[in-house]
């Protein structure tokens, strides 16, 4: 099973919640801090469910995020 970790740039993120549509294990969502655009910018909130897909990065307009993927045996 693959196991991945996401991470944001945080200051690139406009919150349009296009990653948090997709995500097939629904861990993403706003964060409550604004960020230096003034916006509240996409989070994981359940890092230890994240298989590493990366279909939230493809789906971001702004290459906020970055995905690794570990693969454990």
């Amino acid at each position: 099973m693959a196991r991945g970790k996401v991470v944001f740039f945080e200051d690139r993120c406009k919150g349009c919640e296009l990653c948090t549509t997709v995500c097939p294990r629904k861990i993403l969502s706003l964060s409550q801090k604004i960020n230096k655009l003034g916006y509240h910018p996409a989070t994981v909130t359940d890092p230890e469910k994240c298989t590493g897909c990366a279909i939230c990065a493809r789906m971001c307009p702004d290459c906020a995020i970055e995905v690794y993927r570990e693969e454990t045996r």
